[in-house]
C-alpha cells in the first residue's frame, strides 16, 4: 500500500505539469491573439473545484487523464468540454478567426511540451556538462557469453553496429535495449582487419518489460563505478548503500560497469552479497540479505563514474536537441516493433498507473533530477504524440483544419455537426485506449507484487 500512496504524488508532479504546461502554450496564443478563453482545466469530467478569474474559469476536473482549454465559440468538442457561451463578442470567438490563427493557438500546446524537454535537458548541460563518451572500443567481454560465443574480443573496435557507421557507445547500448534475444550485425576493426560478426543481446525483465543488455563493455581506463541511486527499503539501502558510493567488488568479483554489477548479483541470487566499497576514502564492506527486488536486483542503480564536460549555450542547446531526437527515435522504433508484432504492446505501453510507478521509482532513486528526467521525457512524448492526426487530439484538429482549406478551395465546407462527430469518434477510440493501458497497468501491478512476494525473504546482513 505504501508504494501505491508514493505513486499519487508521483503522478502530480510529474503528468501534472506537464500538461499544465501544454494547456498553457494554448492559453498564452489565444490570449495574445485576444480570443475568449472560457476554461481552462487540468483533467476531463465535471468540475471538482476551481476559480473565475476575469472570464475564465480555472479548474481540476473529475477525470486525471489530460486537460483541455475551451476557446469561446469552439464547439467542436461540445460532447467533452460541455457547452459553451453563447453571448461571445465576435471578436472574441474562436470560431471566426483566420485558419492561421487557429492553427497557431492549436500547435502551441505541443510547441511548449517540446520546448519543456529542450529547456530541461538545456539547464542540465548548462549546469552540470554533458557527459563524455567512451570511445567504442571493447575492454572486456563476458566469459561464456553470447558475445564471446559470437566472436567478439577484447580490444575490437566496433565500426558498425546494427548498420550504423562509426556509432557511440551510448547507440550501441540504446540499440541492444530495444532488441533483447535479436541477433544484430556488426563490424569490428581488429588488428587493422574487418571482420563481421553478430551480436544478440541478453534479455532481462525490469518491471514487466524486456530490454536487451550487452555482455561486454567498452574501454573506460580507471574510472570508478558508483552509486548514483539507491531504491528507498530496498536490499541494498537496508545493506547502507549509499548515493556517492564506490563499488570496488562484489562477493569478491571486481566489478567495472553497470553490466558487471548486474551479472555479479543475477549470479549469486537468493545469496547475501558482500559488497565492498569506498566511502570519503575509507574502504567499507556491506552485507546485504538474500532478498531481491522485482527482476533479482537489489534496488540500486550503478554507473561508470563519466567526467561531465563542460559546455556553452551554443553546446548545451546541441545537446539538448541531440539528446531529445535520440530519445523520440527510440520511442518511434519501439511503437514500430509493436505495430509490426516484434513486441508485446501489454508489455510496453503504459498509462498513468504505469507512468506513476516508474517516475515514483526515478524520484526515491535521483531525487529532483529524476523528476526533472520523467518529465521533460514525458512533456517531450505528450507534444509530439499530441501532433499526430487523431481526431481529439491538437494534431487531429490541425489535420481538420487542412481538411477545411482543401474543401475552401472547391467550393464546399465542413459542417458542425459533421466535426462534431469526427471529434466524438475520437474521443471514443481515445476513451478506449485509455481503458486498455489502464487496465494493462493494473494487471502488470498485479504481477509485479505476486513476483515480488514469491521472492524469498531476507535472511539479514
Amino acid at each position: 500500500m505504501s508504494d501505491w500512496l508514493s505513486y499519487i504524488p508521483a503522478l502530480i508532479l510529474i503528468l501534472g505539469p506537464a500538461v499544465i504546461l501544454h494547456e498553457f502554450g494554448h492559453f498564452i496564443v489565444a490570449k495574445l491573439l485576444r480570443i475568449r478563453v472560457e476554461t481552462f482545466s487540468v483533467g476531463f469530467g465535471p468540475r471538482l473545484f476551481g476559480r473565475r478569474w476575469g472570464t475564465t474559469d480555472y479548474r481540476v476536473s473529475l477525470v486525471p487523464l489530460g486537460g483541455y482549454v475551451k476557446l469561446g465559440g469552439d464547439e467542436s468538442n461540445a460532447a467533452i468540454e460541455g457547452e459553451g457561451e453563447s453571448n461571445i463578442p465576435a471578436h472574441e470567438r474562436f470560431d471566426l478567426r483566420p485558419r492561421w490563427q487557429k492553427f497557431l493557438v492549436m500547435v502551441a500546446g505541443p510547441v511548449m511540451n517540446i520546448l519543456t524537454a529542450l529547456a530541461i535537458v538545456f539547464g542540465g548541460a548548462l549546469k552540470n556538462g554533458v557527459p563524455a563518451s567512451p570511445v567504442p572500443v571493447v575492454d572486456r567481454v563476458a566469459e561464456g557469453g553470447l558475445s564471446e560465443r559470437a566472436g567478439l574480443k577484447p580490444g575490437d573496435r566496433i565500426i558498425t553496429f546494427n548498420g550504423v557507421a562509426d556509432p557511440s557507445w551510448q547507440r550501441i547500448k540504446d540499440d541492444a535495449s530495444l532488441r533483447p534475444e535479436q541477433p544484430l550485425p556488426a563490424v569490428v576493426e581488429r588488428n587493422g582487419q574487418r571482420v563481421e560478426l553478430t551480436i544478440t543481446p541478453r534479455k532481462e525483465v525490469e518491471e514487466g518489460e524486456s530490454i536487451g543488455t550487452l555482455d561486454f563493455r567498452p574501454d573506460y581506463g580507471a574510472l570508478p563505478v558508483i552509486v548514483d541511486g539507491v531504491l528507498p527499503s530496498s536490499p541494498a539501502a537496508k545493506a547502507g548503500l549509499q548515493e556517492g558510493d564506490r563499488i570496488l567488488s562484489i562477493n569478491g568479483e571486481p566489478v567495472g560497469d553497470e553490466t558487471d554489477v548486474r551479472s555479479v548479483v543475477r549470479a549469486h541470487k537468493n545469496e547475501p552479497l558482500r559488497i565492498q566499497i569506498m566511502r570519503n576514502g575509507q574502504q567499507l564492506e556491506l552485507t546485504t540479505g538474500a532478498e531481491r527486488l522485482d527482476g533479482d536486483k537489489i534496488g540500486v542503480n550503478a554507473a561508470v563514474d563519466l567526467p561531465q564536460v563542460p559546455v556553452g549555450l551554443a553546446g548545451a542547446a546541441s545537446y539538448a536537441v541531440r539528446r531529445n531526437v535520440e530519445i523520440l527515435r527510440m520511442t518511434g522504433e519501439a511503437f514500430g516493433q509493436i505495430f509490426r508484432g516484434q513486441r508485446s504492446a501489454r508489455e510496453s505501453l503504459a498509462g498513468p498507473i504505469g507512468i506513476a510507478r516508474q517516475s515514483s521509482h526515478v524520484i526515491k532513486q535521483f531525487g529532483l533530477a529524476g523528476l526533472f528526467s520523467m518529465l521533460g521525457f514525458l512533456s517531450l512524448n505528450l507534444g509530439i504524440v499530441n501532433l499526430l492526426p487523431i481526431p481529439v487530439l491538437d494534431g487531429g484538429a490541425i489535420f481538420l483544419l487542412l481538411v477545411e482549406a482543401v474543401l475552401g478551395w472547391v467550393g464546399l465546407r465542413m459542417s458542425m455537426r459533421l466535426r462534431e462527430r469526427i471529434q466524438l469518434v475520437g474521443f471514443v477510440v481515445l476513451f478506449l485506449l485509455m481503458s486498455f493501458v489502464i487496465t494493462n497497468d493494473l494487471l502488470k501491478e498485479v504481477s509485479l507484487r505476486r513476483n515480488a512476494n514469491d521472492k524469498p525473504a531476507a535472511t539479514g546482513k
